[in-house]
């Protein structure tokens, strides 16, 4: 080992180089906060529909759907989805 080259692993910088680089990493936590936030709405969204279209799919030979109390039953869907793409 060359003891002339060793520097300890870090590197000076003046203060304005660190603010730009601790600008930039309050930025990407913030980017990624955000894009897991909206990958959790997405995985709700998506585990809220996929039922509906698994039984829609079920006996396809028969013609009719028997969904009782239909309006009630879209309309909590329809507040359900509102609310995952409110965030709440």
């Amino acid at each position: 080992m060359n003891d002339d080259i060793f520097d300890f692993g870090f590197t000076a910088v003046d203060e304005d180089e660190l603010a730009v680089v601790q600008t930039q990493q309050a930025q990407v936590t913030q980017t990624t906060a955000k894009a897991e936030s909206t990958q959790d709405q997405l995985d709700q969204l998506y585990n809220a529909v996929m039922p509906l279209l698994t039984n829609l799919k079920k006996n396809p030979e028969k013609e009719y759907i028997l969904w009782p109390n239909r309006t009630e039953k879209i309309d909590e869907f329809e507040q359900k989805l509102l609310d995952i793409y409110k965030g709440k």
